[in-house]
């Protein structure tokens, strides 16, 4: 009996869909995202120091995180779930749609006059749940169209184009707060929503990248069948994705180590406009090119030298970066661990340059990591599951936020707030060794 013999082509492995094209699809979602985190963080900056000018204590800033954080570590639970069962495309473009529509209102609020703290924490609200439909969409759907051998340098990038808008976001909205009213401000989160939403539709998803999968494995219908049927299945999807995750030790490294770490140091990080407000009043500072007078001045300059620091880890990852997943791990330790004793270093400085130059390297630790913790995530974890490792890693992390506020903003009307750095930053550096030790007793079981 004869038999074919297998062609050679037979063991070539077939070309990954995703080099077709990568770059310009990589290019329209950088390009919308930079768009619209640009609107986006003038207005949430512009929004955050009304609060804080308005009201100037530790309640207010716990209520403003409240309302901005934890909605989106809620939503995070959905996001990511629909994330791993639906098109990414829609997920990334109608949060950017409805928050839009919604900042029209408050625009139109604060044009006549009836605007109010209620009305802005609500606004807060409905934007930061839109974030947690967003988030995990937008860090699932960039392995769907990058190469995997080039996904440390675009996350590194993508992590780049936030710091970049977050350098130049608080000096504009700093500017634009002195010169303009604030509802004309607020609708330019809307024009750059529209145009970032126009750049996303351009995408074309290469055929074969994503797989929809539910959480007993089998493939998921697309559709839900009611509200009672959403809900069931989005926690049968976290129950399955927190399995999943604890599972397997470098996913267990990396989203608990955020977690905590967002606990512990994003919470404390949060009072630095507190600081500004009451330690650093009345202090001038001129660097010759710029002159900090005002409060305004001095909130932009403190988002600036964060940014800034931000924008140069993200630049050093993105040209050197890492070559093995357990070094990426420890570069998250690295990062977390310098971002501890930073913060402890904001606690310490006797003024306000000294302060800024801690600060620029507080937000380059937090640069340098960022990459590295999602690619770690894009890479362990299996395409079906992706989604909802990230939704797991955003709830975890935009709830360490609010509940670390709980914590350190109360404290931060009882005792000076460089106190509350100290404390945070100090706490940061077990959850380095956390994430370094797991990653050395991973490396030395291969």
């Amino acid at each position: 009996m004869s038999q074919t013999k297998p062609s050679i082509s037979s063991f070539i492995p077939e070309p990954d869909p995703r080099e077709r094209g990568w770059k310009r699809h990589v290019t329209l979602l950088l390009a919308g995202q930079a768009f619209s985190l640009l609107g986006s963080n003038i207005v949430q900056y512009a929004l955050w120091w009304w609060i804080v000018l308005q009201a100037k204590s530790g309640w207010s800033m716990l209520l403003a995180t409240l309302f901005g954080v934890l909605p989106q570590s809620v939503v995070s639970i959905f996001g990511g779930s629909l994330a791993d069962r639906h098109s990414r495309k829609p997920l990334i473009m109608l949060p950017d749609l409805i928050i839009a529509g919604v900042t029209v209102i408050l625009s139109f609020a604060f044009a006549n006059g009836w605007a109010s703290l209620t009305m802005l924490f609500v606004v807060l609200f409905i934007r930061s749940a839109g974030g947690g439909i967003q988030t995990p969409a937008i860090q699932s759907f960039i392995p769907d169209i990058t190469p995997t051998s080039r996904l440390l340098r675009v996350n590194s990038i993508y992590g780049m184009i936030n710091s970049a808008n977050m350098l130049v976001a608080p000096a504009v909205a700093a500017v634009l707060i002195n010169v303009m009213p604030l509802w004309s401000i607020l609708l330019i989160d809307v024009t750059t929503a529209v145009i970032g939403v126009g750049f996303v539709a351009l995408i074309r998803v290469p055929s074969g990248g994503k797989r929809n999968v539910a959480a007993d494995g089998s493939t998921a219908p697309r559709t839900a069948t009611g509200l009672a049927s959403v809900f069931r299945r989005a926690f049968a999807d976290l129950k399955t994705g927190l399995a999943y995750t604890m599972r397997i030790p470098r996913l267990k490294g990396v989203v608990v180590g955020d977690a905590l770490a967002s606990f512990v140091a994003g919470a404390p990080m949060n009072l630095t406009l507190l600081l500004m407000t009451r330690e650093y009043a009345g202090i001038d500072l001129n660097l010759g090119f710029v002159n900090l007078t005002t409060a305004s001045d001095k909130l932009a300059a403190n988002e600036l030298s964060w940014s800034a620091g931000m924008l140069l880890g993200g630049l050093v990852m993105s040209t050197i970066g890492v070559r093995r997943v357990h070094d990426n791990m420890r570069t998250v330790a690295f990062g977390f661990g310098v971002c501890g004793l930073t913060i402890v270093g904001l606690g310490v400085v006797p003024d306000l340059l000294g302060y800024l130059i801690v600060n620029l390297l507080c937000g380059m630790s937090w640069g340098v990591c960022a990459g590295p913790l999602r690619t770690v995530i894009q890479t362990e974890a299996d395409p079906s599951m992706v989604g909802r490792v990230f939704g797991l890693d955003t709830t975890f992390a935009t709830l360490g936020m609010p509940l670390g506020m709980l914590v350190f903003a109360p404290l931060a009307d009882v005792m000076p707030v460089t106190w509350v750095l100290v404390i945070g930053g100090l706490l940061a550096l077990p959850v380095a060794w956390y994430v370094f030790a797991l990653s050395k007793r991973e490396v030395q079981t291969r």
